[in-house]
């Protein structure tokens, strides 16, 4: 199992369970390495001070806030140990909320929470409770150097945990909402059925990073002594003139692509045969 990224007591009321967070995703791709094009040696990160021009040791480089243009205090780690908040080793249920109401766009990261040995039993309870709700709770936890706002809901029997962006980090863009413009019933309705047409399951499997595909497929040519083909690059699109003939060519072609129903197996279609040979004699 990964190490925790956090550890500290969940409460409700006066209810509270030792849990630990475990990171629930992380992005992950083909890294590269800066290297001196001459003689393809790497290269590596200093910190250089801007008075003296020299290279600085991590051991003499501190944390400092510039409070004006060049000037800056300096904040040493146990200044800022001193400061943590009580939701450092405590995460307080503020509030429930349902969970309908709540914005994907204010969530950040993702997180499993479990319980310890002792915390099993209150852990299971307000999982149980949440799964026959539809109600999340709204926690705070303080970790990374910063205070979160968290989301906490109950999945596959444990409880998942999405730090959210507080309303002030949420960006604004001015314009943004449904444009001014006057839809026909007609192309709404060939709109739901193009919508059908495309409508699966969800499956996360199905989905891949073609680019990193891409990138892996260069790295081995490259190591080969080949190259790659190009990928072919969409035509430049024009903008559409008769949107329910567009919407109409799409249905088309979404209804072509549809797989045929797949043929009975041949045990069942002998049986069906002579269902259909004895309910003629």
């Amino acid at each position: 199992m990964p190490s925790s990224v956090w550890s500290g007591h969940l409460t409700f009321g006066l209810i509270s369970m030792p849990v630990r967070l475990f990171s629930g995703a992380r992005s992950q791709g083909i890294s590269f390495n800066m290297l001196h094009r001459p003689d393809k040696s790497r290269l590596k990160q200093q910190y250089v001070c801007q008075a003296e021009g020299i290279v600085v040791d991590r051991n003499d480089i501190v944390k400092g806030y510039e409070f004006r243009k060049d000037e800056y205090i300096v904040v040493e780690p146990e200044e800022i140990k001193k400061i943590e908040p009580t939701t450092a080793k405590t995460m307080e249920i503020l509030e429930f909320v349902k969970e309908s109401e709540v914005d994907p766009v204010y969530f950040e990261s993702s997180y499993y929470m479990m319980p310890e040995e002792a915390g099993r039993r209150p852990y299971a309870l307000l999982t149980k409770a949440l799964e026959e709700s539809e109600y999340v709770a709204i926690a705070k936890v303080t970790m990374h150097n910063r205070e979160y706002s968290c989301f906490l809901r109950p999945s596959e029997g444990g409880l998942m945990l999405h730090t959210m962006y507080y309303s002030d980090e949420v960006r604004k863009v001015e314009g943004f909402g449904a444009p001014d413009v006057e839809l026909k019933e007609a192309e709404v309705k060939v709109a739901h059925q193009l919508i059908e047409a495309l409508a699966a399951e969800w499956d996360p499997e199905k989905y891949k990073d073609d680019f990193q595909e891409n990138l892996k497929k260069l790295i081995e040519a490259k190591l080969e002594g080949g190259e790659v083909a190009a990928v072919e690059k969409p035509k430049k699109l024009a903008p559409v003139v008769d949107l329910m003939a567009a919407l109409k060519q799409s249905l088309a072609q979404m209804e072509g692509k549809k797989k045929p129903a797949a043929s009975a197996p041949e045990g069942e279609r002998a049986r069906a045969a002579g269902k259909a040979r004895r309910g003629k004699g």
